[in-house]
């Protein structure tokens, strides 16, 4: 998003910037938060799911951080160089006004991407401003210890399992662990930071400023040929083109695989316990951004993550969790054990921090629709899938047909209890129904006749059992009352018409009960216990998706006011977190890919309506 938000460096005195205060930059295998502050208080190397360097974002003291900012600024502007992921950070002082502009390196060669650069190049662009420098990076979650030495003007960062050097065009200075400096530009001067992974027999290089001058302007054209292949020309350019580029940047290069979301622990509330882990490839997330992407017309990443899917995802050896994981990590493996790091405070005081994700064992049966209706979805719209895909299609939705009816933990990864949930049956329908198609397009075998059989018992399944006569609703889960959002995806799925009278008659219940200022809650934890304590906001796939599901329903005025209505709650920069508090501050990791998938998909749909 080109325009600018302002703020400053609003901790409230905490030492935290709010998480809606950050920007994201990265290179497609890691990310880096960089503060309204000009703080980068989130950084792993050398991937997502790296352990990280700096995460002052999780403890403000033993975290570790990169401060780089004006002395004195009165206050900060942040915004991204148009069409691109290079974000700058203005400060403006009494004297000047000065930028940082901050990226990693994309488009070079390999040995660059080995390198895993992190370039934040200072400007002052009128009169003259002082700036303060600290880097004071804490590897492995702050638990590893470093040394550090300055040799012909590099900082090296030595620990255990990584070592880092920083290379500056002003005097670095050594403080204990930390390196630091203070310097003075007038109009027209620059400095620049480099900060470089070491290893690999890559030594460490010095990064003058014709270089990042060069690598700036290699990344910014990247990023600008990557975002003119879009084929959307609606009304919200601007938001949906931002979410595509967050979207790329939440992709794993090496491997085609998609994050949902570049961060940990961040919490849904704050001081809650509601606090995961998000750096993985949860097949769900990940199939919905496929969808997402070809929307838009960018067919290489959905290609990537087929690849993923193909070498990585395909049909197991009957674990208890299915013949598919719900998630996996970025190189494909299954191993993602959870633990709590109790030496970091968490964000703001909300314990616990914890790395790995123990619902990796859950049972969803949603994720095989999802997965597969993006397989179906990249065979019409990009490529036809392969025979040895569609082997691997066939072998799932025949575990699908044999298990469908099994109770589950659902969507919501709930830790409350398995039970037989509407959604779960719903998406079991749609891998069997897009399969069905599939066959039916190509000419591919299948076991017609099975299929349609146990897709048709889903169907009469969900419209008796799901139905709730005194709700005049459809139901979280059979033999319940409470409402869920993730039944609005009934019509959106073509299972159901969006003006059949029950459809009707449901979304009318949902907007009453869970509802709020075009804000949707995912369901309502007091009436449905998922097993966690503490309340939780809004969640903001859900609020696109009751968009969407007024379009369909032909109540556009409404669907445009609650899309408009929503945008006003992204950050300044067009990002967003996975929930919003009742005050309308972003919660829970961030950004989060599904958000941003719901956003094209609602502005795609809302435009087509609109005509």
């Amino acid at each position: 998003m080109a325009g600018t938000g302002t703020t400053g460096a609003a901790g409230g005195g905490s030492g935290y910037v709010p998480i809606s205060e950050h920007g994201l930059i990265g290179d497609l295998r890691s990310v880096a938060l960089v503060g309204t502050d000009g703080t980068i208080d989130w950084y792993c190397c050398p991937a997502f799911d790296a352990p990280s360097v700096f995460a002052a974002v999780l403890d403000a003291e033993r975290g570790g951080a990169f401060e780089l900012a004006a002395i004195e600024a009165a206050r900060t502007k942040q915004f991204y160089f148009p069409d691109t992921n290079v974000l700058i950070t203005r400060f403006f002082t009494e004297e000047g006004v000065g930028e940082v502009q901050d990226f990693m390196p994309v488009g070079g060669g390999p040995e660059e991407a080995e390198r895993h650069r992190l370039i934040r190049r200072v400007i002052c662009v009128r009169g003259t401003v002082a700036f303060h420098v600290c880097v004071a990076p804490r590897f492995d979650y702050g638990a590893e210890p470093h040394t550090l030495r300055l040799e012909d003007g590099t900082a090296v960062f030595e620990s255990e399992t990584l070592s880092l050097a920083l290379t500056a065009t002003v005097p670095l200075e050594a403080d204990d662990q930390d390196v630091r400096a203070e310097f003075k530009l007038a109009e027209g001067e620059s400095a620049v930071f480099a900060l470089d992974q070491l290893g690999g027999g890559l030594p460490p290089r010095y990064c003058a400023s014709s270089e990042a001058e060069a690598q700036f302007e290699t990344t910014v054209a990247y990023w600008r040929h990557w975002l003119s292949a879009s084929q959307y020309r609606g009304r919200w350019r601007e938001m949906v083109h931002r979410s595509a580029l967050t979207l790329k940047l939440l992709t794993y290069a090496p491997t085609g695989a998609i994050v949902a979301a570049p961060t940990t622990s961040l919490p849904e509330q704050l001081g809650g316990e509601r606090n995961w882990d998000y750096r993985y490839v949860w097949v769900r997330d990940a199939a919905f951004c496929v969808y997402a992407l070809l929307r838009l017309g960018f067919t290489e990443e959905a290609g990537a993550f087929m690849e993923f899917v193909t070498r990585h995802v395909s049909p197991g050896d009957g674990r208890p969790s299915g013949p598919l994981q719900i998630m996996y990590g970025i190189d494909g493996r299954t191993d993602l054990p959870e633990r709590e790091l109790g030496h970091l405070e968490g964000h703001r005081g909300s314990a616990p921090v914890r790395v790995g994700n123990a619902a990796a064992e859950q049972l969803q049966l949603d994720i095989y629709g999802a997965l597969i209706d993006s397989i179906y979805l990249y065979d019409k719209w990009a490529t036809p899938v392969s025979s040895a895909q569609w082997d691997d299609v066939c072998a799932l939705v025949d575990w699908v047909c044999e298990n469908w009816d099994q109770p589950d933990e659902g969507i919501w990864e709930t830790r409350g209890g398995r039970k037989n949930f509407l959604y779960s049956r719903l998406m079991c329908w749609v891998a069997i129904e897009r399969a069905v198609r599939m066959a039916n397009k190509r000419g591919l075998p299948a076991d017609h006749a099975r299929w349609q059989q146990v897709r048709d018992t889903i169907y009469r399944r969900i419209m008796s059992h799901g139905w709730s006569e005194r709700r005049q609703a459809f139901v979280q889960h059979e033999g319940g009352e409470v409402l869920d959002a993730a039944v609005l995806m009934m019509p959106l799925t073509k299972f159901i018409a969006p003006t059949d009278p029950k459809w009707l008659s449901t979304l009318d219940a949902l907007t009453q009960d869970l509802v709020s200022d075009s804000l949707v809650y995912r369901y309502d934890p007091t009436a449905s216990p998922d097993g966690l304590r503490g309340d939780e906001g809004t969640f903001s796939i859900c609020s696109f998706w009751y968009v969407e599901a007024l379009v369909h329903a032909g109540r556009v005025d409404e669907a445009q006011l609650a899309f408009e209505k929503m945008l006003t709650y992204a950050n300044h920069l067009g990002l967003y977190a996975e929930e919003i508090s009742h005050t309308g501050e972003q919660q829970g990791n961030f950004p989060q890919a599904f958000t941003h998938f719901a956003l094209i998909s609602a502005a795609f749909n809302l435009d087509r309506a609109l005509g």
